[in-house]
């Protein structure tokens, strides 16, 4: 057991799976997820009910690459660089003509670009190009950073290319993709994509309540969103606060997450949807959601200097990690994380979504690099 493992065992008084044998799970489950597709690309999900996985998912394969690459410097073992790279430039063969990136996986039978999911990509283009230099994976970041442009509002908003598996109109979750066009502001030193990424986060601030509460912020259920989009905007709103130096977006984030942390219970989950008023709107958890608001808690720790921040995300890794099945004698399982704990609660019922498993390892690289 690591030193941060030793320390949470401590503080509650009951032995926790080892951060570091986690993480290690968590990556072998992902690989797995990749090679179950035989095309470069990670499976959306595995299955429980029906023992099968899913076909590649373009939209979060995208985002895994940046944890893989991060995951092979912190690991030392190649394989996971090699694979990310395998990814990407899998991203740019599918890449639509137009810049885009198509919504749904690669069985879906509509064919059709899709702003949320091209922002994700976006992600994985630019961290493969910073480590290869590969000029195909730099044009590929480079278009669709152009295409989200093209497709943005003079307001800011994004309300073309909504994908035909989510809630249609403007989602301020988008935010997500605002946080990518900024990177890729400083990636390829263009400063019209920081601006369409700021101009977006100030549009998403219009729909805040006085209490940080966000409209049109769900795949389905705007009334009750999941803490997996909650996350999702206040993420994207905290890092281009960041990149564009700007105090009052990052305090916009901040007035969020302290809602959302309100929300925790004794053991570190977060209930798995929030109403307008906070309250509690499942007696689930979406674990995806425990691990991204881990992740922000981290971030807003270290912008702002507020160490207090850690203790919620330290405590939501905790839960995430006691859920996790590191023995389980089915490798489909093994080292996943489910959509939800119980696992039939209603987001992802019964299956075990890569980009869970992503932002689990995210949150766990962030709190063993800190110590």
């Amino acid at each position: 057991m690591n030193v941060v493992a030793r320390l949470l065992s401590r503080q509650w008084g009951r032995p926790v799976v080892d951060a570091q044998g986690g993480l290690q799970a968590a990556a072998e489950w992902l690989a797995r997820a990749q090679d179950a597709t035989g095309c470069g690309g990670v499976s959306a999900y595995y299955d429980a009910t029906k023992r099968q996985w899913a076909g590649a998912y373009p939209e979060t394969t995208g985002y895994i690459i940046p944890t893989f690459l991060r995951y092979a410097e912190f690991s030392g073992q190649r394989e996971y660089r090699e694979r990310a790279i395998r990814m990407a430039e899998w991203e740019t063969a599918i890449q639509l003509p137009e810049g885009g990136v198509r919504a749904g996986t690669m069985d879906a039978t509509q064919i059709v670009p899709t702003i949320f999911n091209t922002g994700q990509v976006l992600f994985g283009w630019l961290s493969a190009w910073q480590q290869t230099q590969d000029a195909r994976l730099h044009d590929s970041a480079r278009r669709a950073a152009d295409w989200l442009v093209a497709a943005q509002d003079p307001d800011g908003a994004w309300r073309r290319y909504a994908s035909p598996f989510a809630g249609q109109g403007a989602n301020t979750y988008n935010t997500r993709v605002a946080f990518a066009l900024a990177k890729a502001s400083q990636v390829l030193q263009e400063p019209r994509y920081l601006d369409a990424a700021v101009r977006n986060v100030q549009w998403a601030l219009t729909q805040m309540q006085p209490n940080g509460w966000l409209q049109n912020n769900d795949l389905e259920d705007n009334e009750r969103p999941l803490t997996h989009t909650i996350a999702y905007a206040t993420r994207g709103i905290l890092e281009v606060g960041s990149i564009a130096a700007d105090g009052v977006l990052i305090e916009a984030a901040a007035r969020v997450a302290q809602a959302v942390a309100g929300t925790q219970r004794r053991d570190g989950a977060l209930p798995g949807r929030l109403d307008s008023t906070w309250q509690a709107a499942s007696r689930w958890t979406c674990v995806t959601g425990n691990a991204q608001m881990a992740i922000i808690w981290r971030r807003l720790a270290a912008e702002t200097g507020e160490h207090a921040w850690k203790a919620a995300a330290e405590r939501a890794n905790r839960f995430n990690l006691s859920i996790q099945k590191v023995t389980a004698s089915d490798e489909a399982v093994r080292g996943g994380m489910p959509g939800s704990h119980p696992r039939s609660g209603d987001y992802m019922k019964n299956r075990y979504p890569n980009w869970a498993a992503k932002f689990f390892m995210d949150a766990l690289m962030l709190q063993l690099q800190a110590g």
